[in-house]
């Protein structure tokens, strides 16, 4: 077995154990409902240590297969008590972070290992800088949902699925500009399309990754001031071909719409454009 070195660890930085932090703050999905594999709460100390060893990992700083400092030393250095930090490690743990062995002690686990539909895992992502693979990833992943999802609502949808999706499209036409209002309503345009498609498992994966169609919204409106005016024709275009039961159209125009926001996430971190597999345009 070859040898790991111990991660130095700085102490946890005052701001990040306040209890008035951003992060303790009662979170509100744009869904309503709080992601099912959320395992901690950010207003506990064990929580503020799950997400700051959490960062770290996702970040970088903590690389696969690190070996942290024993529970005794680790605590001293985060200045928490060890009933905290184990709590901590347990819920990282659970995620695909970290392994604990005993006499070994406890490692940051590949990267291949992680959870990466975990809410938490996923805004740690955004949080931390997302790096070319993963913003790459995403994408992919949903044109391989989102597209077969609006072809399936167009063929199944409701009229009161019909509806909910045109009050979405028209929130986002009434949004100001660069603010929350345009990221939650784009979510809820899209996440009503997948519970249209009359598929139980199609609008699940709608939650479960909520955080990063909300990372990605984030990054695509934050690419240019009239990044949510000049997406508006392609969010029409897919609610036009869903209100006229066009289930190839609605399939294109989604993928034309996912297109342009990759393009946008692409260019605010300064990453080059590449070309898309021919698989998503079979």
């Amino acid at each position: 077995m070859r040898n790991r070195e111990k991660a130095p660890l700085p102490t946890l930085s005052s701001h990040r154990l306040r209890k008035d932090d951003s992060r303790c703050r009662k979170e509100k999905t744009v869904s309503g409902t709080k992601p099912a594999s959320k395992t901690y709460s950010k207003r506990s100390l064990h929580g503020l240590v799950a997400h700051d060893l959490g960062l770290r990992i996702v970040g970088g700083e903590l690389p696969s297969d690190t070996l942290l400092p024993n529970e005794a030393d680790l605590s001293a250095l985060l200045k928490v008590s060890r009933t905290a930090l184990r709590e901590a490690i347990k819920v990282l743990a659970a995620k695909g972070l970290l392994v604990s062995k005993p006499k070994v002690g406890t490692r940051v686990r590949s990267r291949a290992e992680w959870n990466m539909l975990d809410p938490d895992i996923l805004a740690w992502h955004f949080e931390a800088a997302p790096y070319e693979d993963f913003v790459r990833g995403l994408f992919e992943m949903r044109q391989i949902i989102e597209p077969s999802g609006a072809a399936m609502a167009a063929q199944r949808r409701s009229k009161t699925e019909l509806a909910a999706i045109r009050a979405a499209y028209e929130a986002m036409e009434r949004a100001p500009s660069g603010s929350d209002a345009v990221v939650e309503t784009d979510l809820r345009f899209h996440q009503a399309i997948l519970n249209a498609s009359d598929n139980q498992f199609m609008g699940s994966l709608g939650s479960l990754i909520e955080t990063a169609l909300l990372g990605s919204f984030r990054l695509s409106s934050a690419s240019r001031p009239d990044a949510h005016v000049t997406s508006l024709p392609g969010h029409k275009a897919v609610l036009d071909a869903i209100e006229r039961r066009d289930p190839e159209a609605a399939r294109s125009a989604m993928r034309e719409l996912l297109r342009g926001a990759k393009a946008d996430v692409l260019a605010v971190l300064k990453l080059p454009q590449k070309k898309e597999p021919a698989a998503f345009y079979n």
